[in-house]
């Protein structure tokens, strides 16, 4: 190829120094070098799994690029910059993949770091031995292939949820795979079934994966602790044939007793035995029954297996043969004086003993007889055999009874003539009787009635108090035999022999007696409530004090009863001023009522009141007539009492007359009278009002006369009477005219009449200003004498009451309605 031109050459220079220029002054702008990046720069990767890396750089237009890696490859992306690999089935612990780029002749790297780790997939306890004897150690060994990296791999062993060794592999180099944890452990009674496992754990968070974990399969662990001693072996030493004899082996500090084997047998023939466990303990029993064929010299052999060890024990036991003995009477039911023979007879090798005289030789019957009595009815017969067997006497015996018939007896300790029950526990009633055959025994009251029912239990009831014949029969004949039977029982009061309440009547002599039913007869006293320790007895003078409530009390043996008694003490009526006042009073015109009468007595006494004379009539209210004596009398069962009660009837006050004297007009200086009647009860007060300016007025001692003398012309005008009580007031008016020629009295009696009127001013001014103020007062008849009565008021007011009747009373006067106050003033003379 044709070299260059220079002129060629230059440019090319040119043009390179300036793109240098250029890419120096970019480089300078941005502050940064060409460079090449690889992405991941450090990866953790899952082994046998896939990754990306990205290598890129920064160099505008890189000659030429690449990833250098020892790992497998599945595609390629480029761009003009960059290039992305995806590495398949990453295996390898550790690599270290290069990216690479040419820029301007220089060659720009960037080195990368993968990493594998493999999961804990496989963890592996190492088989424990099929028992583990206690208190011995045993070797924990754990194993996890492959696992990896190391130095992030935590291996636990563990008893159940138990933690019994932890280990961390931190620090091992990266390469490094798998694990192996192995522990030593004492093996203790409570690691007896229990699981044992190893836990792995690899930790890969710090490098943005998770925890894995995963755990062995738990392997159970079985520990056993057989003592050294042999079982305990219980067994008989000789063994009868045909006979069930137990036999037991038992053994101490096993563990766990529960899966121990037992084997126990008598010679060839193997028994079954029943297994209780008590603790670390446990018993083997079992029933033995030998054969014929064993007779002789046999072992028991008991075999406790337990972890593949083994404890056995030995006995010897002697199997042998002994017949019972046979006992035989003649006569087993003999008539009174029959003569009965007992024989007593055993095996060819045993001795006989009948009731203690032995027979001559082994082998031989024992012998005796007796002529039957009553007294040999239940007599036993005791037949005695004795063998030995291998140096040991055994013994075996057998026991008759004899019967003999004979009639029967009543006695008085099997029935006796007389009994004592309480009533109400259930008891039973017995009467029995000898003989044999067994009498029957039947005891009924002699005139057919009620029978006892002998043997049975039952309630004991008083009915059944009273006497029995009893009668025993057998074959052999009867006995006959009265007994007689008392019913104890607890004291009772009923309404009959003591009543809830008693009447007695006052004045008269009675006793409070109680009678109560009871076996034995009981006790019975009586206290009056309140009152402890006072008992009441005997006969009592009857008086109102002894009402009350009495309480009485029975007792016997058998226990007591209490019961209350209400007394009540009635009397014959009584009537006094306290219940029955002698004197009443009613109101007229108020509303009818009963005379407040009543009497003392129990019962209470009805009253009934009734006037003397003439019947009272019926009225609604009361009036005037109603008054008088009448009758009253209180009656009741016991009698009746009387009593005169007297009635007063009080009414309110009525003018019932006014009237003036003269009747016709008072010429001047003349006298005139006004009289006041008044029907009241009590009494009327009599007061009168005047005309003002009205003077020289008298008025009688009980002021029902009005009198002037040397009437005025100031004395003409109403006057008004008025009649009161502590039940009202009346008033009633009448007018008075003073007419006919006052110039003589002008004439005549002008300086007279002027002393006068000033003398009947001073006085007027004098009531008016002080004793009228105060209201009404009575004024005694001043009858010629100089003594003053102001009985004028201010006038004007209406009075307290205006008197029914109107009209003209006589010439020249004449009622009429007052006003004003009323004033009055009583001056008495000593």
């Amino acid at each position: 190829m044709p070299a260059p031109s220079p002129g060629l050459h230059r440019a090319l220079l040119g043009l390179w120094a300036a793109l240098s220029l250029g890419l120096l002054g970019f480089s300078a702008i941005a502050q940064e070098p060409f460079w090449a990046d690889l992405q991941p720069r450090v990866a953790l990767v899952e082994r046998g799994g896939s990754l990306w890396l990205n290598c890129s750089t920064n160099c505008p237009r890189p000659e030429r690029g690449g990833l250098e890696t020892s790992l497998r490859r599945n595609g390629t992306q480029r761009g003009l910059r960059w290039l992305a690999r995806q590495l398949v089935d990453i295996r390898e612990p550790e690599t270290q993949p290069v990216c690479f780029f040419r820029c301007a002749r220089r060659t720009l790297q960037a080195r990368g770091l993968i990493r594998t780790f493999q999961r804990p997939d496989r963890v592996e306890l190492v088989p424990l031995p099929a028992w583990q004897p206690v208190g011995e150690n045993f070797t924990l060994s754990c194993r996890v292939p492959g696992a990896g990296p190391r130095g992030s791999l935590t291996l636990t062993l563990l008893r159940g949820a138990q933690e019994l060794i932890r280990r961390s592999f931190f620090g091992e180099p990266p390469r490094a795979r798998g694990a192996v944890l192995t522990a030593t452990v004492l093996a203790r009674r409570e690691d007896h079934g229990a699981n044992f496992s190893c836990r792995a754990e690899l930790d890969l968070r710090p490098h943005g994966l998770g925890l894995f974990e995963n755990s062995s399969a738990p392997r159970e662990l079985r520990t056993f602790a057989l003592p050294p001693d042999s079982p305990r072996l219980a067994a008989p030493r000789l063994l009868e044939v045909d006979s069930e004899r137990p036999v037991s082996c038992a053994m101490d500090g096993l563990f766990p007793a529960s899966e121990a084997g037992v084997y126990l047998a008598l010679g060839d023939q193997r028994l079954s035995p029943d297994i209780t466990l008590e603790g670390d303990a446990f018993m083997a029993t079992a029933t033995t029954t030998a054969s014929a064929e064993q007779e002789g010299a046999r072992q028991l052999v008991c075999n406790v297996t337990l972890g593949g060890e083994s404890r056995e024990s030995r006995e010897n036991v002697t199997v042998y043969s002994f017949p019972e003995p046979l006992l035989t009477l003649s006569e087993p039911n003999a008539p009174e004086g029959k003569t009965v023979t007992v024989t007593c007879t055993a095996g060819p090798r045993a001795l006989v003993t009948l009731d203690g005289i032995p027979a001559a030789v082994p082998g031989q019957p024992a012998q005796l007889q007796l002529n039957a009595t009553e007294n040999d009815d239940r007599r036993g017969f005791f037949c005695d055999a004795t063998l030995e067997v291998d140096g040991e006497t055994l013994s075996k015996n057998e026991s008759a009874e004899l019967r003999v018939l004979y009639a029967p007896r009543l006695d008085d300790s099997d029935c006796p003539r007389s009994w004592t029950w309480p009533e109400g526990p259930e008891q039973t009633l017995r009467c029995e009787a000898r003989g044999n055959p067994e009498p029957s025994v039947h005891c009924a009251r002699p005139d057919g009635g009620s029978v006892l029912a002998l043997g049975l239990l039952g309630p004991v009831t008083r009915a059944l108090a009273g006497t029995y014949r009893c009668t025993a029969t057998n074959a052999q004949g009867e006995a006959v035999k009265d007994v007689t039977l008392t019913v104890e029982y607890a004291p009772a009061l009923d309404s009959v022999g003591c009543p809830e309440r008693i009447t007695w009547l006052e004045g008269t002599e009675a006793s409070l007696s109680c009678v109560a039913h009871g076996v034995p007869p009981p006790n019975v006293s009586c206290m009056r409530s309140g009152e402890a320790g006072i008992i009441i007895e005997g006969l009592l003078h009857v008086a109102r004090e002894h009402a009350g409530t009495y309480r009485c009390e029975a007792t016997n043996a058998r226990g007591s009863a209490a019961k209350n008694v209400a007394v009540t003490v009635e009397s014959p009526p009584e009537m006094d001023d306290s219940t029955c006042p002698s004197h009443q009073t009613w109101l007229e015109g108020a509303e009818a009522a009963a005379l407040a009468c009543s009497a003392r007595g129990r019962p209470s006494p009805q009253v009934r009141c009734s006037r003397e004379g003439a019947p009272r009539p019926q009225r609604l209210r009361v009036s005037r007539e109603d008054a008088g004596s009448y009758r009253c009398l209180a009656t009741n069962p016991h009698g009746t009492d009387a009593r005169i009660v007297t009635v007063g009837v009080e009414y309110r006050p009525v003018v019932a007359e006014l009237a003036a004297s003269p009747p016709g007009g008072v010429r001047p200086g003349g006298n005139f009278t006004l009289t006041c009647r008044a029907e009241a009860w009590p009494p009327a007060q009599i007061s009168w009002r005047a005309p003002p300016g009205a003077l020289n007025i008298g008025l009688s001692s009980n002021n029902s006369t009005l009198s002037v003398a040397g009437a005025m012309g100031s004395h003409g005008g109403e006057y008004e009477c008025a009649a009161t009580n502590a039940h009202g007031r009346h008033t009633r008016r009448i007018t008075v005219r003073v007419t006919g020629p006052w110039l003589w009295v002008a004439v005549g009696g002008a300086a007279g009449g002027a002393a006068l009127l000033a003398a009947g001013a001073g006085l007027a001014f004098y009531v008016q200003s002080t004793a009228c103020k105060k209201g009404e007062y009575n004024v005694q008849e001043a009858e010629s004498s100089g003594e003053a009565v102001c009985l004028n008021g201010a006038g004007g007011g209406a009075s307290a009451g205006t008197g029914a009747e109107g009209g003209t009373e006589a010439a020249g006067t004449a009622e009429a309605p007052a006003g004003g106050e009323v004033f009055a003033i009583q001056l008495t003379s000593a």
